[in-house]
């Protein structure tokens, strides 16, 4: 069901005089701000503090096996293994028990295209096609046009579990949170100043987000986006995960990560992954299809990917040009997003377009090979397997890493969030004072006693038997 708020009926009521109800991006400046001070009174701010589970809330173990449903079986194991390794790793793989959590908060009733999985570990640095490296959500598995404020409380919680998991006390803690969420409003007051192209054109460069670090840090995240450019060109790339097999380039199979099978052995591409390979192309613009052109399918392996994604399909594909230069690309299965019963259903009959479409929308700048595909029986997107990604390694950070990186996470979920929805209205919710501010992070913090209670659920559910788990001593390419 999707969710409802008397906040869309402010919203018709100030596009009345336009002959019916109208998105606040129709309405002039004064009035979406106005708009969104309006709804304080459906929602107050206030209102978003704290958490309690409801009387009738599933279990939260039930939940977990309830999102595998139609995954690799095989695989399910090393995922339960993966979320039962501390209250971080199982919150990054619990996105379906939140969608379910958040759907009993109050909402204003604003609606952005909303990543859906908002934790601090789905943000990133990335390369534009121009080679120019950003900082945004770098994973949109679950993106849905949805509440604003569901993505907000999913990511300010994951800071306070992320320190907690880092021996970092809980009134650290509170800066932090309060550090991604004052970000977040004071930067869509920002954005809402800015006029429409001159915000679909703003980034997040990295080299402008480090000029103010201190030196050290600064010396360090340099040297690890230089190593990253280096791992991503295809030549550096190619020695890692592929070799030659007399005249034929094939993947490296490296366990437990990534694996032939015996329906796809090296060198032998399944048809019914070419097939929505040559699908996959047609879903690209013109030029690029051009530019793929240049390359030959050359083998397929299957991919174990993330925390929350595990079990899902996941291949690499291994392409290469006449003369062996080497394209990787990842083929990922996408399922209904986890947002989907409480906002309602995606307006693409493929999922692997609605995927694409949430990318195109909430980054700055896009992969130039993203498309979308599907076999008989799944749907799937496409992109590069290693572009210049620069994850943070959040397990290594401190107080001052960590309230660095609040920030910048909780503008770049404010600048995506302006590209599809309201910036004006969004700013007139929340106000200049810090009241929502507080509020979230007041969630926060119960949230975050929730979620243990939901690991602890977990792991007695694998003591007592309930439930498989394994874990894994190799490391992922």
């Amino acid at each position: 069901m999707a969710t409802k708020s008397k906040g869309t009926k402010v919203v018709a009521k100030a596009g009345a005089a336009r002959k019916g109800p109208v998105s606040p991006n129709a309405l002039t400046r004064d009035e979406a701000y106005a708009l969104g001070r309006k709804l304080r009174e459906a929602c107050p701010r206030r209102s978003h503090a704290g958490w309690k589970a409801p009387d009738d809330r599933p279990d939260p173990v039930d939940l977990v096996l309830q999102s595998e449903k139609g995954r690799m079986p095989q695989l399910l194991p090393l995922r339960h293994g993966r979320m039962a390794r501390s209250a971080f790793t199982f919150y990054r793989g619990a996105a379906l028990t939140m969608a379910t959590d958040l759907a009993s908060t109050p909402v204003s009733g604003l609606r952005v295209q909303a990543c859906g999985d908002a934790h601090l570990c789905n943000f990133g640095g990335f390369a534009t096609p121009e080679r120019k490296v950003i900082f945004s959500i770098n994973d949109l598995d679950e993106t849905l046009p949805a509440p604003w404020e569901w993505d907000v409380k999913r990511l300010a919680p994951s800071f306070v579990v992320a320190c907690r998991d880092n021996g970092l006390s809980d009134a650290v803690a509170k800066d932090v949170v309060l550090t991604c969420v004052r970000a977040y409003r004071e930067s869509m007051a920002e954005f809402s100043q800015l006029k429409t192209l001159e915000l679909w054109y703003r980034t997040m460069a990295v080299e402008e987000l480090i000029e103010g670090l201190p030196p050290d840090l600064r010396k360090r995240v340099v040297k690890r986006i230089q190593k990253e450019q280096a791992k991503s060109r295809g030549e550096e790339l190619f020695p890692k995960l592929a070799e030659q097999r007399g005249d034929v380039p094939v993947i490296k199979d490296l366990l437990p990560t990534i694996f032939h099978t015996e329906e796809n052995p090296p060198g032998d591409v399944q048809k019914v992954f070419r097939d929505a390979f040559a699908a996959y192309r047609g879903t690209l613009p013109h030029s690029y299809q051009t530019l793929l052109d240049r390359y030959e399918l050359r083998d397929a392996a299957v991919k174990v990917v993330g925390v929350g994604s595990v079990g899902t399909f996941c291949l690499v594909l291994l392409l290469t040009t006449g003369d062996g230069d080497p394209l990787f690309l990842q083929i990922k299965e996408a399922r209904a997003s986890v947002l989907e019963p409480y906002a309602g259903p995606s307006e693409f009959p493929n999922h692997g377009q609605r995927v694409v479409n949430g990318y195109r929308l909430m980054q700055p700048a896009s992969d130039m090979f993203l498309g979308w595909c599907r076999s008989p029986r799944r749907d799937y997107f496409v992109r590069q397997l290693r572009d210049m990604k620069i994850s943070a390694l959040v397990e290594t950070f401190g107080p001052p890493e960590m309230l660095i990186y609040a920030g910048w996470c909780g503008r770049a979920l404010a600048l995506s969030h302006a590209r599809s929805g309201s910036s004006v209205a969004l700013s007139g919710y929340m106000g200049r004072s810090d009241a929502f501010d507080k509020a979230i992070a007041s969630f926060s913090f119960a949230y975050a006693d929730q979620n243990e209670k939901d690991h602890a659920a977990l792991q007695r559910a694998i003591r007592e038997g309930k439930v498989e788990a394994r874990g894994e001593e190799a490391k992922e390419a």
